[in-house]
């Protein structure tokens, strides 16, 4: 039904295209063949040539950034204006420079690097401005490691990381199948327009630097990107968290789970996922290869992964396919059960596939801590799998190798991984291959012919997608009826040709009071949908099985469905409950608990508006437009936090809803918010970018007091749209009265 929706879209309107599945995930087909660097176009009888920039629903659009593209991630709604002739209206950024020198010692791969990045620039805070990355270091940084780092901007919270124009650029248009009069195009457009990299340092808002010859093996976890610890490190630093931020008991720590119908048990730490995955690395060349080789002689040695550890590998491309069949890698790594499950995110999103039912019972049953190694660039809590506890983001040869271990409470530094056919203990510096055999292989295996065959006919698809049937007209869709997939979303119900006059929001409710780094995961889940969930109760009373809930993700169609998503996270806490996870809240001034959706109906129906209180950091992660969607349609009007992620703020803005932020060092608790109070905010009818607003806070008792908060809402271009109603609303009375 989606796809059919695509094919309808690609036939509908003429400068619609479609990438059809199975190609690879977006970013790497914008990589390998759609990006140009410089474009060109006819006006008057002239040729134009200007920059390439990308505007892409996806936050890890920043990868892009790798080769001199400037883009980054917006939520769909803003892409569905600017298609409509909305122009992009954001604040001139600060641009934080970053020198790199040196080059990556023995043993480093680009994912150590990047993490390393990520938490430098975390702790630099760059959340709303640009970095650029500059210094003689980039003479020995390749454009598949460039995008690497790229890539991870929204984790370390920038705009993006951009990666000026320069030979390697150049040299990896050629590689990639770019003809040579665009490439001759690119350099020369590039020097005149001082786009081209040279050796004097630019002038920045600010600095840091970076020797790559200091970066070490690394890992990134258990619940965030910028949390690294070095790998030497990780097992004793895993020990740590268990008792303090993942919830165990300290006399709780050695319980151990029988598995039915195996031999082992699972306790606290074993690794129960390991994948490589996610656009972050799969990309790679050099990281993938890498994993190969370490494949490669693991299997010479007879090590195979432990047998509670589900392996998958999920390529960028096929073209990764291609250089790995080339080199011989991928017999030694379907060997060891990282065969190819498709080219998409996989894992990364939460697309992992459920693990063994007694794996899960042993979780279950005993409160396990399970853990999960993955190549992606997220981990956060309930997104890879609802059974894992603990995720941890490691290059693809370390994936190999955890795998082989089986568990985080040893130091895989030090730890025998196996024994080998001869009897003979195995460590990682046994099957860990040399930088000289990495870059080797890769020189071998991968050449422009490859990419030149994947994308001569990229448009044209499998036979499954050729053969989808489109019904109806072409000038507007017919929707499905009774579908639970795609349905008609509700955003523009009753609209008028004029908008009302925005108020001020007065007697509203708190939904949700929640703490920080509150992610657009946490708000709106990608991944399994419970049964007893309020969207599992949807879909079984229209007769959907479980087996065929699919994920959030998939019904990202179907506004029914995502509205009961939304803060259904099975991790997500609201300090309004004690101790409790999962989608609740308590409902004023009943005092029953109820899901946050429950809740919401309850609340609409009395004709009462809400607002959701949090902490620092609220929407980091991905530019999930359903989150700032199902935030609205749950009834929030106004979303009051300490700061705000980039676009899910936008996003917000865009939905109507308005994003509030402390000032004065104030946040949720210093002003001691139980749950219970009313709420208004003042000074709504004479809304201009970024300024003061009054909250009242009416508590139970009687008193009320009185706070500043300072509105993001950036622009007049935003101002424009929240007094709408939302981006869409304004777009379409703008399109209405020009017909």
């Amino acid at each position: 039904e989606r796809y059919r929706f695509l094919r309808w879209g690609q036939e509908a309107f003429d400068n619609f295209r479609v990438v059809p599945p199975d190609t690879g995930i977006c970013h790497q087909v914008n990589l390998e063949y759609l990006a140009q660097v410089a474009w060109t176009s006819e006006n008057g009888g002239a040729t134009f040539v200007y920059p390439d920039t990308l505007y892409g629903t996806d936050s890890h659009t920043t990868m892009v950034n790798g080769m001199g593209v400037l883009g980054w991630g917006v939520g769909g709604i803003e892409a569905e204006a600017a298609m409509l002739g909305q122009p992009i209206a954001m604040l001139i950024p600060d641009v934080i420079g970053f020198k790199l020198t040196g080059k990556l010692p023995e043993g480093a791969t680009a994912t150590d690097l990047v993490l390393t990045v990520t938490q430098m620039l975390r702790k630099k805070s760059v959340v709303g401005k640009f970095v650029e990355f500059y210094g003689p270091g980039l003479d020995d940084l390749g454009l598949a490691d460039r995008a690497t780092i790229a890539n991870m901007a929204p984790e370390y919270g920038a705009t993006c990381g951009f990666f000026p124009v320069d030979q390697i650029t150049l040299d990896y248009l050629h590689l990639s199948g770019r003809d040579e009069h665009r490439i001759k195009l690119v350099e020369a457009y590039a020097k005149a327009q001082g786009l081209w990299r040279t050796n004097t340092d630019p002038t920045f808002t600010d600095t840091l630097e970076l020797d790559m010859g200091t970066v070490l093996p690394s890992l990134a976890g258990p619940k965030r990107p910028q949390d690294r610890v070095l790998l030497k490190d990780a097992a004793s630093a895993f020990k740590v968290e268990l008792t303090k931020s993942l919830g165990v008991a300290a006399n709780d720590v050695g319980t151990t789970a029988k598995v039915a119908g195996t031999n082992y048990e699972l306790t606290h730490g074993d690794v129960v996922l390991a994948a490589i995955t996610s656009c972050t690395n799969t990309s790679n060349p050099n990281v993938l290869v890498a994993a190969g080789l370490v494949a490669r002689k693991a299997r010479a040695l007879g090590l195979t992964p432990k047998p509670w550890v589900k392996t998958s590998l999920a390529p960028g491309s096929q073209v990764v396919t291609e250089y790995l069949d080339k080199s011989n890698l991928s017999a030694d790594l379907d060997a060891l059960g990282f065969q190819t499950v498709g080219y998409g995110c996989t894992t990364c999103i939460g697309n992992s596939g459920p693990l063994a039912d007694a794996i899960v019972d042993a979780i279950e049953n005993n409160k396990l801590v399970a853990v999960s190694v993955l190549s992606g660039n997220r981990n956060f809590e309930g997104r890879v799998h609802p059974n894992v506890r603990a995720n941890y983001l490691a290059s693809p040869p370390l994936v190999v190798a955890y795998s082989l271990l089986g568990n985080m409470r040893e130091d895989i530094t030090t730890a025998v991984l196996g024994t080998s056919k001869d009897g003979k203990p195995v460590y990682l510096k046994d099957i860990w291959p040399t930088n000289k055999e990495i870059t080797d292989t890769v020189a071998a295996a991968l050449n422009r012919q490859m990419f030149l065959e994947r994308y001569g006919d990229v448009f044209k698809g499998p036979k499954q997608w050729q053969e989808i049937a489109v019904t109806g007209g072409t000038d507007t869709y017919t929707w499905p009826s009774g579908s639970t997939y795609v349905k008609n979303p509700p955003y523009f119900d009753g609209i008028t040709m004029e908008p009302k006059l925005v108020g001020d929001i007065k007697g509203a409710r708190i939904l949700a009071i929640l703490g920080d780094s509150i992610t657009t995961d946490h708000i709106s889940p990608a991944g399994n949908i419970k049964k007893s969930s309020p969207a599992g109760v949807f879909l079984s009373e229209h007769q959907v099985l479980q087996k065929d809930f699919n994920s959030y993700g998939a019904r990202r169609g179907n506004d029914d469905v995502m509205v009961r998503g939304t803060f259904a996270n099975i991790r997500i806490k609201n300090e309004m409950l004690n101790n409790v996870e999962g989608g609740m809240t308590r409902h004023y001034p009943s005092g029953d608990e109820l899901a946050i959706y429950d809740a919401s109906v309850r609340y609409k129906a009395a004709g009462i508006p809400l607002v959701v209180f949090g902490g620092k950091e609220y929407g980091t992660g991905s530019s999930r437009d359903w989150a700032a969607k199902g935030t609205m349609l749950l009834g929030v009007k106004a979303v009051i936090t300490e700061s705000f992620e980039r676009i899910h703020r936008s996003n917000l803005v865009g939905m109507g809803v308005l994003p509030l932020t402390f000032k004065d060092g104030m946040d949720r608790k210093t002003l001691g918010l139980k749950g219970d109070e009313l709420i208004d905010i003042v000074g709504l009818e004479n809304l201009s970018p970024r300024m003061d607003l009054k909250l009242a806070i009416h508590r139970a008792n009687g008193t009320t007091d009185h706070v500043d908060l300072f509105c993001r809402v950036d622009t007049a271009d935003e101002v424009n749209y929240y007094q709408h109603g939302g981006i869409l609303q304004y777009v379409l009375r703008g399109m209405a009265k020009a017909a």
